[in-house]
């Protein structure tokens, strides 16, 4: 578990838990909420010295209590502030009704908000527990915040936002900065929410770690190397090659042998103690005029593989970049169903017809990493992927889980999931990382991870993890190319 509690992902069901675990220990809930107030007004007053008017939105729960506390604040610092509200703020109950009749300011109906010039929007409108789409009320007002330009500060989560998935319900402000307590949402750092937070800072407001934690289910982390640094392979003096593992990647035809390339040099570069390529004999000349310290070998049908599959020190793949989708993969999947295997692009669409047939292979302790994008994700789950109401995090779970595998349901917003519950969500790849084979690159990567020892999970994540320093280290305008040159070991 992180040793920060910033560090931490809570669902907002997770962060209720903690809110009601605090009251019921004796903590003062108003107290809490006057903090969390109190510490809005003065991220405002600090980010926005020059603010000629703050216009507070105030919702109908709790979130808006922390904004009447923000407005009354702000007031008595001498701000210009404009309070509006959602709703019958006289039907406020509990710590947000005191924070109401705390604050001496006569509020408007949010639908009569109108952007004036030097208008800074601090939204507490709704927070992160938002379940259902945004009343036309509030549609409005982000389209007239959005079309002024105008300067948002977030309490919690912009409203509009899912807490838990980051998808945007209907509308949703795009804020300069958001705050937050105790710790930080998943749709904090999911897509759009990501995003749509803009600078996002954690404020502690004083409730003890150990409510914090005794709460927190840690199934939804951030992918840091915390995550999976205890299973890295420690260096030794005392090592050789094969101790190191033998990563084997399959080339595909000979005007199309460059991906599995990239993807050996970087299972490689990544740590693994030897790389081959196999390939047919019509791609043997292609291959053999690039590789150095990558070895090659001839492989021509799934009688072949199976054959040279009697040496035992032959135990993790990477299948997919470049090979071809059909039969001929297929079958190489099968002879492939008791060893390691990272399966990618070609690898993957080649299942779409019959996803069962994959999942069937792999039983028993996880070996199988699956590296889909969107579009790879929905032909090889279209039930999960097609379903709506999931969010990107839910969805990868229930995909580990029909198959059994380490997912990485790659995009801005990487997600790696296991079949034990476990999911981390990326957040280093900078956006220059969407090149032309830079998937080639990662399922090479994770590829020699796997090589070395580490499960399929923490190979998968610890690979999305150093793909995304690799492609910083790099910097902007690379090509799949430098990115393999980038590559050093954890």
């Amino acid at each position: 578990m992180s040793e920060h509690l910033s560090d931490l992902l809570l669902t907002p069901a997770e962060m209720a838990a903690v809110d009601a675990a605090a009251a019921k220990s004796g903590i003062d809930s108003f107290g809490l909420m006057e903090k969390a107030g109190a510490a809005t007004a003065a991220a405002a007053l600090r980010l926005y010295p020059g603010a000629l008017r703050f216009a507070v939105f105030c919702g109908p729960g709790n979130n808006g209590g922390d904004a009447y506390v923000a407005a009354r604040h702000l007031q008595q610092s001498g701000a210009n502030v404009a309070l509006f509200h959602l709703g019958d703020p006289a039907r406020l109950k509990g710590d947000a009704g005191r924070a109401r009749a705390s604050c001496a300011l006569q509020g408007q109906g949010l639908e009569l908000y109108r952007p004036e010039n030097g208008d800074v929007v601090v939204d507490g409108l709704f927070g992160a527990g938002l379940a259902r789409p945004v009343p036309t009320a509030v549609r409005t007002a982000v389209e007239q915040v959005a079309e002024a330009d105008i300067p948002v500060l977030a309490i919690d989560l912009p409203s509009g936002l899912d807490g838990r998935t980051g998808k945007v319900l209907g509308a949703a402000f795009r804020a300069r900065n958001t705050i937050t307590f105790m710790t930080r949402k998943p749709g904090h750092l999911l897509m759009p929410g990501r995003e749509l937070c803009g600078e996002l800072a954690v404020f502690d407001i004083g409730i003890p770690a150990r409510i914090v934690r005794a709460e927190a289910g840690g199934i939804i982390a951030e992918n840091k190397p915390d995550a999976w640094k205890a299973v890295l392979p420690p260096e030794q003096l005392e090592t050789h090659k094969y101790k190191r593992g033998h990563l084997v990647v399959f080339s595909g035809e000979a005007d199309k042998t460059g991906a599995a390339r990239m993807s050996a040099a970087s299972g490689l570069k990544a740590g693994a103690g030897l790389v081959t390529i196999a390939a047919s004999l019509a791609a043997m000349a292609a291959n053999a005029a690039h590789l150095t310290a990558v070895m090659l070998h001839a492989i021509d049908d799934a009688a072949e593989l199976e054959d040279w599959l009697s040496d035992s020190r032959l135990q993790t793949f990477v299948l997919g970049p470049g090979f071809g989708i059909g039969a001929r993969a297929r079958a190489y999947v099968a002879a492939l169903a008791d060893r390691r295997l990272v399966l990618d692009a070609d690898g993957i669409s080649s299942f779409k017809d019959d996803p069962q047939q994959l999942f069937d292979l792999f039983r028993g302790e996880p070996r199988l990493v699956l590296t889909p994008h969107e579009g790879e994700f929905s032909r090889l789950f279209p039930e999960i992927g097609g379903d709506d109401a999931l969010g990107k995090v839910d969805k990868a779970l229930a995909a580990a889980r029909r198959a059994n595998a380490a997912i990485v349901y790659k995009g801005a917003d990487s997600v790696i999931a296991s079949p034990d519950g476990r999911a981390l969500i990326n957040t280093n790849a900078p956006a220059w990382l969407a090149t032309a084979g830079s998937g080639d690159v990662l399922a090479g990567i994770i590829g020699g991870l796997l090589a070395q020892g580490l499960p399929a999970f923490e190979a998968a994540a610890a690979g999305v993890w150093l793909h995304g320093e690799t492609a910083r280290r790099a910097g902007k305008g690379l090509t799949a190319e430098d990115l393999v040159a980038a590559v050093l070991p954890l």
